[in-house]
């Protein structure tokens, strides 16, 4: 039993000691299935599917308008390493979706990722197709009520990341150093 659980600790730590070692020139893929089917709207009301971000890698992040700290600071941080990556960047999807749809209209939506990078995409839809998305995705999401009938929503707070086919890479962790950062969006790019 003791050698069970070693050999299970051994080859849990491996994926991190590989962090640690010289970045392969090509992204690998991972084998862990994130990611699917979805029908969201855009920041225009324009139905977006996954097939609208094929042929391009993809930065997705699941959050809300209204958070107080993860979602801004990712945010912030996810334009600072567009803006690092320069004419590159442009090479990339990324992709906001919303785990609030009562509140996060496509307006609402536009609204707020006016106040980061223009490259970053807004997705909604109906609390049932939120599910569903996030779901696939593997995202953990839930309203937590609080005093005066509002809510905050917990939520997972990983950047995905996902190869021009749609295969799934490997997520960015909430607050990653910049430099850790860049480097997985640089080998996503293969650059």
């Amino acid at each position: 039993m003791r050698a069970l659980f070693l050999a299970a600790a051994l080859a849990a730590a491996l994926p991190l000691a590989a962090c640690d070692q010289k970045a392969p020139a090509q992204a690998p893929r991972s084998t862990i299935q994130i990611g699917g089917p979805f029908n969201l709207v855009d920041t225009n009301g324009k139905p977006v599917t996954e097939k609208s971000l094929l042929g391009k890698p993809t930065a997705i992040f699941f959050g809300f308008t209204y958070c107080p700290e993860v979602c801004p600071t990712t945010m912030t941080d996810m334009s600072a390493w567009l803006k690092a990556l320069g004419p590159d960047a442009d090479k990339l999807n990324v992709v906001f979706v919303s785990v609030d749809p009562e509140r996060d209209t496509p307006q609402q939506l536009k609204l707020y990722l006016s106040n980061f990078d223009p490259r970053i995409q807004g997705f909604t839809g109906t609390p049932d197709e939120i599910a569903k998305t996030a779901k696939a995705y593997r995202v953990y999401y839930k309203k937590v009520p609080q005093d005066g009938g509002e809510y905050t929503i917990d939520h997972s707070s990983a950047i995905y990341l996902f190869d021009a086919k749609g295969g799934f890479v490997e997520p960015i962790a909430y607050q990653s150093p910049p430099d850790r950062a860049e480097g997985q969006l640089r080998r996503l790019l293969g650059s």
